[in-house]
């Protein structure tokens, strides 16, 4: 007999409290991969059940930032705050089984009792005072008072589960107390919800941040008081920043969007995101492709990784000169038109020519502005490089270039020669001249073949003004 394995069905269940950014998104990239790499199905949930702190320009932003990275899901967007029946229903499930009680402690009570464990260096704790036990006389109700409802925890025995990134973790359930599942007014918390929405879902793997570790073993003891099967849980270590501290809001990350308006490539930042707590081999730069084929939980690290942006930089500048000409030429046409730029049939063979100078979309940008708009070269480059003893030659060269009746980078390179012979200079001597007034600075790749794309009309204006 062969067992049917079920479905791979992970998800990605933001809260949209503020905008998202690269430590949030990993979270997102891990089982997104992992559904993709095993045909399976990847489920995007907004836990929106914070009102006061949820908005509707977050939800965007998080959609935004995924679709731009290329992490479609296949179900969803759902939404906690519409499931609030199916919630309430699941509760009275759990008070039916008596797994569930009311719970009258005022939040006064709850503090008094929390100061003085501490006080005597106790773990601060619900007390089970309105846990029913048989045999045991509750408090009298006090008029007027709306429970909160406590889920029945366990008492004595442990929850154990194999971690697919920290390994087998055991907590001892007297060190959990009764849970709040549904505050007074009947909506339900956080942990019970995340444990319906998997359950309804069918979610087969639950790969988050270790900031969840501790919500774990309060979920499985819900989860098999509902009298199902736990998912399989891979914890992802913290993303810190370039101080070292954990990746927030707070301490100055940067939305997933910023990246993409500074320049960055989606490809590359899911190669570099990747890495930062994944590895195969010694593997640095694959396609999106490679690492659907390689990814697994396996190879999930364990330590904490740490946010590099001159490491990001080097990714990205090896994915943009592995591009085809003609596959980054529309990335970067987009780039010019918010520059007011029209680009035309040459920008694939500029992309092509500067490509390997650049680290972004925006540096290629730049470039690539020099051939549509004025330049304006340094006045220290100017002084440097157009004297008057190369005057004669630039003279030479725009009159020899005037005449060329075809405009190919053969024909300017062989003028560039003549020049040179005639005023028995080097090509650095004459060339770095040229790429001032021409493209603005002395640096550039093939001189010939950046004048061929500049345009005969544009190189002779430019070399003539000074």
């Amino acid at each position: 007999m062969t067992t049917t394995l079920a479905r791979t069905r992970t998800r990605f269940a933001p809260s949209p409290t503020g905008f998202i950014h690269l430590g949030n998104i990993r979270s997102a990239l891990y089982p997104w991969a992992f559904a993709r790499s095993t045909g399976g199905d990847f489920i995007l949930r907004i836990e929106d059940t914070d009102l006061e702190r949820s908005t509707q320009a977050s939800v965007d932003v998080i959609i935004e930032g995924m679709k731009w990275l290329g992490l479609d899901h296949d179900e969803g967007p759902f939404y906690q705050m519409q499931r609030m029946d199916r919630y309430k229903a699941v509760l009275e499930e759990l008070k039916a089984g008596g797994h569930v009680y009311p719970c009258y402690m005022s939040m006064e009570e709850l503090d008094a009792l929390r100061e003085q464990q501490m006080a005597n260096k106790e773990k601060p704790r619900y007390n089970g005072t309105w846990r029913p036990e048989p045999g045991k006389t509750l408090p009298a109700i006090p008029e007027g008072v709306k429970p909160v409802l406590r889920f029945k925890n366990p008492q004595g025995g442990s929850v154990v589960w194999e971690d697919k990134v920290k390994g087998r973790i055991e907590i001892s359930n007297d060190e959990l107390d009764d849970l709040v599942i549904a505050r007074p007014d009947g909506t339900p918390t956080y942990n019970f919800c995340v444990v319906v929405d998997d359950v309804d879902m069918a979610i087969t793997h639950v790969i988050r941040g270790d900031d969840h570790v501790n919500n774990t073993p309060r979920q499985i003891n819900i989860f098999k008081a509902l009298g199902k099967d736990t998912p399989v849980y891979a914890h992802l270590p913290t993303v810190l920043n370039e101080q070292g501290e954990k990746m927030s809001k707070r301490n100055g990350a940067k939305a997933v969007t910023q990246y993409r308006d500074e320049g960055y490539l989606p490809d590359a930042m899911v190669n570099y995101l990747a890495r930062l707590g994944w590895s195969h081999g010694d593997d640095e730069i694959f396609s999106r492709a490679q690492f659907l084929e390689w990814f697994n939980l396996d190879h999930l690290g364990r330590s904490a990784a740490q946010f590099d942006e001159a490491k990001l930089k080097w990714v990205n500048a090896q994915h943009l000169k592995a591009m085809a000409d003609d596959v980054l030429a529309p990335l970067v046409s987009a780039e010019l038109a918010k520059r007011g730029i029209t680009a035309d049939d040459r920008l694939p063979a500029i992309c092509g020519l500067f490509k390997d100078r650049c680290d972004t979309l925006l540096v290629l940008a730049d470039w690539a502005t020099a051939f549509y708009n004025d330049v304006i070269p340094q006045a220290d480059d100017v002084a440097k490089h157009i004297t008057s003893a190369v005057l004669p030659a630039l003279d030479a060269l725009a009159a020899k270039l005037g005449a060329l009746a075809e405009w190919s980078t053969a024909n300017v390179s062989a003028a560039f020669k003549e020049v040179l012979a005639e005023q028995g200079l080097k090509m650095p001597q004459l060339a770095m001249p040229v790429r001032v007034l021409v493209m603005g600075t002395p640096q550039t790749p093939s001189v010939d073949a950046v004048l061929f794309l500049c345009g005969k009309e544009k190189v002779l204006a430019r070399l003539t003004k000074r």
